[in-house]
């Protein structure tokens, strides 16, 4: 059997966390969820599948040093930093140099660092299976997850003919991808048993990955040949230093997925959360009477369906409903839960400003 390989894609800013998360502290480096880092949470669950050797993360380059910190687990020579973001695309073309400078029949599954998992004995089982079929077959792997409410926050997978069950798991082939729905759309898709969410994880063989490269998107493969070579020699931070400069962003979704028909998803029935923005906290932590969501040292009054998180000293809420309120970084933000993906274009107003780098 193949080798088994992971690449944890780890570059995003979580800007929609802010202010708790920063640029140079952003979210897969917080203990959002649980007692660990969410990157060192996507080592763990790796655990008995593939060995810490062959797990490579990918993040930025101000980056590397907070990522070994947070994920000891992993030898630091497999923690890279990308000189400039160019979307997902690259960095999967750099994971699969990676993982094919040490095998060149590698299979291996592309992660996020950002998530939260649950029911760890069935994403194993969708990883073994998925790991199997594509070292067996000429396909692209995706995960698609079970949806449970008629999100509009995510994109979909239309699934079609089964295609083979594998440790237990059930792999559909895919119809198409579609961008986040409206409502309406989003229930309709449901109603059809045939729609997934869209996870952003993907499992591929070395050779299938670059034949669909060269098929869809020659720049990638490209990008891969000569990152290769340079992680061959131990040196692919200088070989991305002399290539990302004149790179496009593409993001692997329109690159390959959007194109390829070739693509098997998984049924992803383990418990999913992408954590995109403040309200995904209320699913993981105790809410009081009221509905509030308390994180720290909070005290309410006559207050109901907060979300208050206060990491430095103690924040008092009296007589409101459905904020969010966060005191941290020496920030405090106050939000209508229902605007929270709106702190996204806060931050980005506050950094054309010029005058606020230091917290942001």
């Amino acid at each position: 059997m193949a080798g088994r390989y992971a690449v944890i894609m780890a570059g995003g800013k979580g800007e929609r966390f802010w202010p708790l998360s920063t640029s140079k502290h952003p979210k897969q480096l917080l203990a959002l969820v649980g007692d660990k880092p969410l990157i060192a949470q996507a080592v763990d669950r790796l655990e008995g599948l593939v060995p810490p050797e062959n797990v490579f993360v990918v993040t930025n380059a101000d980056l590397v040093e907070a990522t070994r910190e947070a994920a000891p687990l992993l030898p630091p020579e497999n923690i890279v930093g990308e000189p400039i973001g160019r979307d997902t695309a690259a960095a999967v073309a750099c994971g699969g140099a990676l993982v094919k400078a040490k095998d060149e029949n590698g299979v291996f599954a592309v992660l996020t660092a950002d998530q939260v998992m649950g029911d760890l004995d069935v994403f194993s089982a969708t990883l073994r299976g998925g790991m199997e079929l594509a070292g067996q077959n000429d396909i692209l792997v995706t995960i698609g997850i079970e949806p449970t409410f008629p999100s509009t926050g995510f994109g979909y997978i239309e699934s079609g003919d089964k295609f083979a069950d594998a440790e237990n798991i059930e792999f559909r082939k895919a119809v198409r991808f579609v961008e986040k729905p409206d409502e309406d759309t989003a229930t309709e898709y449901l109603s059809t048993g045939r729609f997934y969410w869209n996870s952003g994880m993907f499992i591929w063989s070395v050779a299938v990955l670059e034949k669909a490269f060269g098929a869809h998107c020659p720049e990638m493969l490209e990008l891969m040949d000569t990152l290769t070579g340079y992680a061959k020699d131990g040196k692919i931070i200088e070989g991305m230093d002399a290539t990302y400069p004149n790179l496009g962003k593409i993001s692997v979704d329109y690159a390959l997925m959007e194109k390829a028909d070739n693509i098997v998803m998984a049924c992803g029935t383990f418990h999913w959360d992408d954590v995109g923005a403040w309200p995904a906290l209320e699913s993981h932590f105790e809410q009081d009477e009221s509905g509030n969501t308390p994180i720290g040292q909070v005290e309410t009054l006559d207050a109901s369906g907060n979300i208050i998180l206060s990491k430095d000293h103690l924040t008092a809420v009296i007589g409101v409903r459905d904020l969010i309120v966060v005191q941290a970084e020496g920030v405090t933000l106050v939000c209508p839960k229902e605007r929270a993906q709106d702190i996204k274009k806060m931050v980005v107003a506050l950094r054309e400003k010029g005058s606020y780098d230091e917290l942001l």
